[in-house]
């Protein structure tokens, strides 16, 4: 998954092909759902995990410059881009529709044009264009920069990592427009081969199916593709998967199969599958071979095609042939895509996960199929939100997608998928089938086996009950198994212990209000980060740090001058939630610059008094406790002068002192 290249240092470095991020092999760039975005979650490895410099210091990391995104980010608008694929209306300064992520039927989604970002008040989705392209439309991080700049007409610079660059006109044709000519003409010698369409006709599949997935035939011959390509020689024509070449001798990959189009998500050709007609010999399957733009671990069949119905109806199910897609899609089921001849890949999950609610896995019901059903299992275990859910629908042995809904039809397939296993239920099952729990060793072999998943499991919530239904399963208390399993989770260590002392929930919510509202403040006003006060912050505690961070980071970047900006250049770090809140306060407030310096100068001299009102009540306590020193007590009698209202708790007397 990981392409290798080495640092400066000679050490081994990886690059993430989803985002081209690089990190050293211990470290590990994984997909993680925080609120329904799609974010990378930095860990810890060798190098530890960065310090929250803030985003101007992670240059190195960037395969694309930030000057770059940043100047994009202004000359797009986000309106424009969000309303070519939502309908949105005017609502005082803002837009509004219904959210493209949840089902609603009262639009909670909100795009602000003046500072160029969206937030839904509903799922609390939000983000700048980038991130809009990324969730809706399930692209890369550079792919979707890529698409924002061919809109505006600029150049994508050169970079290394998650999308290959462009091919140098010296190498030869173009592999994209090589592929596209092929399935032109793999469409129109399906028309001319009787035997093809009775083929196709045969399975129930009629010509609009067909047309929409691209559908076409390869002629029998050797060398068919030479009356497409002249020169048929052209080395090209190896790389991109169409031809093989043996011994000197060249001649079609692909020849007497019915042909399936493999599209990337901006729906182009990027590959073939080909199967064989009844009654022929070969594999039943033939898919293009690895190529500079194919690779089968990061490719699904069928999506693009799948995309709108995904969105409506929130789930994407998952199959493993070319034709139980496009049989599903026949009798009305048009949500399902297909792994190409590989098992399922972190990023297949990845990418499936950032389209839909729920992923169902639908493998056959056989030994093959359940090996297959649980190795899906495995590698969703780190892309996992307590927001998502992933099933498993087995099909009766005898049947495959294909065949199932040909016999049983739409609705009887639905109802399978409805009634399909949730992985939690799976994952148990299938670890307490392989013990006797009758047994001290059968209790003690199934939570070794757990151990491994629970510590990959990235659904803090989901991890808690799946631990604590392990520990009922194995007769232990919660917190033991938690302690064998190698799970922190404080819901379980904290299990039976005495309550810890009772918090003001109420002032540490109105605490961290205050400093999203600075937070919102600069958000609708950069300039205000001059302004703020560094010394009244507590960065101890998110916010503030979030607050701090941006401050600092606008005071050295003055040409960031919109939320977008901010929203791009704070990716990937520790901030982004905090910055999702404020962005929320500046549109429930619609802070426009002018409201924004009333409310900051105002909500800086709350926070100021709250800092006072904690340093009095420290110092009453040392003073109560007659450990105070002689500053501490003069201190102590300036701050209860200037207070007009004192902590409710008794306290010493200023004249008692």
């Amino acid at each position: 998954m990981f392409r290798q290249r080495s640092d400066r240092n000679g050490s081994c470095r990886e690059s993430c092909p989803e985002c081209g991020v690089a990190w050293l092999r211990e470290n590990r760039c994984r997909r993680q759902r925080f609120s329904r975005l799609g974010e990378h979650e930095r860990l810890g490895g060798a190098e530890g995990p960065r310090p929250s410099l803030g985003p101007s210091y992670r240059d190195d990391q960037r395969v694309i410059p930030d000057s770059f995104k940043q100047d994009l980010l202004n000359r797009v608008d986000i309106v424009d881009v969000i309303s070519g694929r939502v309908q949105l209306r005017k609502s005082g300064a803002n837009w509004v529709g219904l959210c493209p992520f949840h089902g609603e039927k009262t639009p909670s989604f909100t795009v602000s044009q003046t500072k160029q970002f969206y937030h839904c008040f509903g799922c609390g989705v939000h983000g700048n264009a980038i991130g809009f392209l990324m969730e809706y439309g399930g692209l890369g991080y550079i792919e979707a920069l890529k698409e924002l700049a061919e809109g505006v007409g600029v150049k994508l610079p050169e970079f290394s990592g998650g999308e290959r660059k462009a091919r140098p006109a010296e190498e030869g044709p173009d592999l994209y427009e090589l592929l596209a000519q092929a399935a032109r003409h793999f469409r129109e010698s399906l028309k001319g081969s009787q035997r093809a369409i009775d083929y196709l006709k045969g399975r129930g599949l009629t010509g609009k199916t067909a047309a929409r997935f691209g559908i076409g035939y390869a002629p029998a011959g050797w060398q068919s593709l030479a009356a497409v390509f002249p020169r048929y020689e052209e080395k090209a024509l190896v790389e991109c998967g169409l031809v093989i070449e043996n011994e000197g001798k060249r001649y079609d990959r692909f020849r007497d199969r019915v042909m399936f189009p493999i599209l990337n998500q901006r729906g182009i050709v990027i590959g073939f599958g080909g199967r064989v007609l009844e009654g022929d010999d070969g594999p039943k399957y033939l898919n293009s071979p690895e190529t500079p733009v194919f690779e089968k671990g990061r490719e699904l069949y069928g999506l693009p095609q799948a995309r709108d119905a995904i969105r409506g109806s929130a789930r994407v199910i998952v199959v493993e042939g070319y034709m139980d897609v496009v049989m599903l899609a026949e009798h009305g089921v048009e949500n399902a895509v297909a792994t190409l001849g590989t098992a399922t890949t972190p990023v297949h999950v990845q990418k499936l996960l950032r389209q839909a609610e729920e992923v169902v896995f639908c493998f056959d019901g056989d030994a093959a199929g359940r090996r297959a059903a649980w190795h899906a299992l495995e590698v969703s275990l780190e892309a996992l939100s307590d927001r998502k859910t992933v099933r498993f629908l087995f099909l009766p042995p005898e049947h495959d997608p294909d065949s199932f809904v040909r016999a049983r039809g739409h609705e009887a397939f639905e109802r399978e998928v409805k009634q399909s296993q949730p992985l939690s239920a799976f994952l148990l099952g299938t670890l307490t089938a392989r013990v006797d729990l009758s047994t001290l060793e059968g209790r003690s072999r199934l939570i070794a086996d757990a151990k491994p998943l629970m510590k990959r499991i990235a659904a803090p919530t989901l991890r808690v009950q799946l631990v604590k239904a392990l520990a009922e399963s194995a007769s232990m208390a919660p917190v033991e198994a938690a302690r064998l399993l190698e799970v922190r989770d404080g819901a379980i260590t904290n299990w039976g212990r005495p309550a810890p002392p009772r918090v003001d929930r109420t002032a540490l919510a109105i605490d961290g209000r205050v400093e999203r509202e600075l937070t919102a403040c600069l958000l609708a006003a950069p300039e205000l980060a001059t302004d703020l006060d560094f010394g009244c912050l507590d960065t101890t505690r998110s916010e503030a740090s979030t607050l701090g961070e941006l401050a600092t980071f606008l005071q050295r970047q003055p040409e960031v001058r919109n939320v977008a900006g901010v929203l791009e250049a704070f990716r990937d770090t520790e901030h982004e939630r905090n910055l999702a809140a404020a962005e929320r306060v500046l549109l429930e407030m619609q802070l426009d610059r002018d409201a924004a310096a009333a409310v900051f100068r105002d909500a800086q001299a709350n926070l100021l008094n709250r800092l006072k009102k904690a340093r009095h009540s420290a110092l009453a306590e040392r003073v109560r406790a007659g450990t105070a020193t002689d500053a501490e007590r003069t201190e102590y009698v300036q701050l209860s002068g200037a207070r007009t209202a004192l902590n409710s708790r008794p306290e010493p007397s200023p004249n008692s002192l």
